[in-house]
């Protein structure tokens, strides 16, 4: 072949176009109703069709999330955080693809992205430390007057329906996502509306991360639309509506209200980069105490 041919067939080249997909049980399915929305930049600029999750693809997640979770919480809260590290070190490999796809979903400068990006990835390694600690936090003995002892222990709640925050496309999502499933619950994601692409790309690296599939299940679309049917699920024990507005908050808590979920009512949050503390971990935390009768220990009459 010629040097000018090869020339021409490299010239020829069509690039891959990636196309934006749902993670739903460990897998990357369309949505059920074949629907898409244009995604836009900060400036109009078009980037990619994201799919349109209908009521079908949100009941689905919610199998998927309560199928896993019998295995997720029955891990110990070694291996979780394990994994939630192995998350972190997967981010760190495709840090460049985060910071370009959060520089065109916000508007940012590309050394102002890569802060965001940086502060995401050092929020899974946080989260994963607090796995086997939070227990000690929160759980414990209880003094009592008896012959018995009692103690109390944290449990997860079970599937946690996320609305993911509006404004922050990755760093917000990760810090409503992470301290959900560090303390062995799944989740159900809704991504941004209008920046979702970021929450998508997230699904490729939770996929590679020993993560099992199902613990957390990303989807996209008008976040009203998706956020009712999981509200009124009764199969949902819990909902954080961190990406709900005043309007649509009130009408997520009455339909939340039918079957006694676990509501976390949006919070204004200044700097998403900020320490989070272990509040949104404690929020879907059930506790659990175990009462044992004492008992005498030989002719000395001593008990345990």
């Amino acid at each position: 072949m010629s040097e000018k041919n090869e020339k021409t067939e490299k010239n020829e080249r069509l690039s891959v176009f990636k196309t934006y997909k749902l993670y739903v049980g460990g897998k990357f399915p369309r949505s059920e109703s074949g629907r898409v929305y244009e995604v836009t930049d900060a400036k109009g600029k078009w980037l990619a069709n994201a799919p349109r999750s209908s009521r079908k693809d949100a009941r689905d997640a919610v199998v998927a999330a309560r199928k896993a979770f019998g295995g997720w919480s029955g891990a110990t809260a070694y291996n979780r955080g394990q994994i939630l590290y192995r998350i972190a070190e997967m981010l760190e490999g495709r840090r460049d693809q985060y910071v370009r796809e959060v520089g065109e979903a916000e508007g940012l400068s590309r050394s102002k992205a890569a802060a965001q990006v940086d502060a995401a990835i050092d929020r899974w390694v946080w989260y994963a430390g607090w796995t086997d600690k939070i227990a000690q936090v929160v759980g414990g003995g209880n003094p009592v007057a008896g012959p018995f002892f009692n103690l109390s222990s944290p449990e997860p709640t079970g599937v946690v329906a996320v609305l993911a925050p509006q404004e922050s496309s990755f760093l917000g999502l990760v810090s409503v996502v992470a301290p959900v499933i560090a303390t062995g619950n799944t989740a159900v994601v809704i991504a941004s509306e209008k920046a979702p692409l970021p929450a998508l790309s997230l699904g490729e690296v939770l996929a590679t991360s020993d993560l099992p599939g199902g613990v957390v299940n990303i989807l996209s679309g008008r976040t009203a639309e998706i956020a009712a049917p999981l509200a009124a699920h009764q199969d949902v024990n819990a909902i954080d509506l961190a990406g709900a507005d005043e309007v649509l908050a009130k009408e997520l808590e009455i339909a939340a209200a039918d079957n006694l979920k676990r509501v976390l009512r949006p919070q204004p949050v200044d700097d998403w980069a900020a320490a989070p503390g272990t509040d949104r971990m404690t929020a879907f935390l059930e506790t659990k105490t175990v009462w044992h009768p004492t008992g005498s220990l030989g002719a000395s009459g001593s008990s345990y």
